[in-house]
């Protein structure tokens, strides 16, 4: 009982502590439920600022606890004058680095469609003679047309494309043989191609 009502006096005392008191304190201690504290402070305010970059309920709560998380390294070794502050601009950059990780994402996907795109059409050279606008079509293209695959055909077409995985490794991954991927990938790609022609037809 002694103990309980201590920790709660404790508790009373951090509470009543400012943000750059609190960091001086944790900076001494290390006892984390400062960070709770902090956390508790401004969880709201920080996942609005990631809501605005980001734009997505998932990301903005997972980018808000990876700042969090990292407050326990941060605050041992950083001097900060003005926490809010400091938290903010954190917090933007994760923002930001999480965005260009996930632009860079979106491109290789990209330049790997372009890549199957060349081996569908037979020649790597007939996309040089597409305008800008019609390489972007048949990219659009050949995405939907990957979902009209079968499961097994789709899984390997896009391990062995998108995610640049090699027979092997899309075999450890599917638990097909060898030779299944092999067929999965052939099938897929002869798949792929007559579903465009389709496409192209009743564009």
């Amino acid at each position: 009982m002694a103990l309980d009502l201590f920790r709660k006096d404790e508790k009373k005392e951090l509470l009543s502590l400012s943000d750059e008191q609190l960091i001086a304190r944790y900076a001494q201690t290390h006892d984390i439920e400062i960070i709770g504290i902090l956390y508790e402070r401004y969880t709201h305010l920080l996942f609005s600022v990631c809501y605005k970059y980001l734009a997505n309920d998932a990301d903005a709560e997972d980018t808000v606890m990876l700042v969090f998380e990292k407050l326990f390294v941060l605050l041992k070794k950083s001097e900060i004058q003005n926490f809010k502050s400091w938290i903010y601009t954190i917090t933007k950059n994760e923002c930001l680095m999480h965005l260009r990780h996930k632009k860079s994402g979106v491109r290789i996907i990209e330049e790997n469609l372009k890549k199957l795109d060349g081996e569908i059409m037979e020649s790597a050279e007939v996309n040089h003679l597409l305008s800008v606008t019609e390489g972007e079509q048949r990219i659009r293209y050949l995405e939907t047309a990957i979902t009209g695959l079968s499961s097994e055909q789709k899984q390997c077409i896009e391990l062995f494309y998108l995610n640049e995985k090699s027979y092997r490794e899309v075999e450890q991954i599917t638990g097909y043989t060898y030779n299944e991927v092999k067929s999965h990938i052939q099938n897929g790609k002869r798949n792929l191609k007559q579903l465009m022609e389709r496409m192209d037809r009743y564009e």
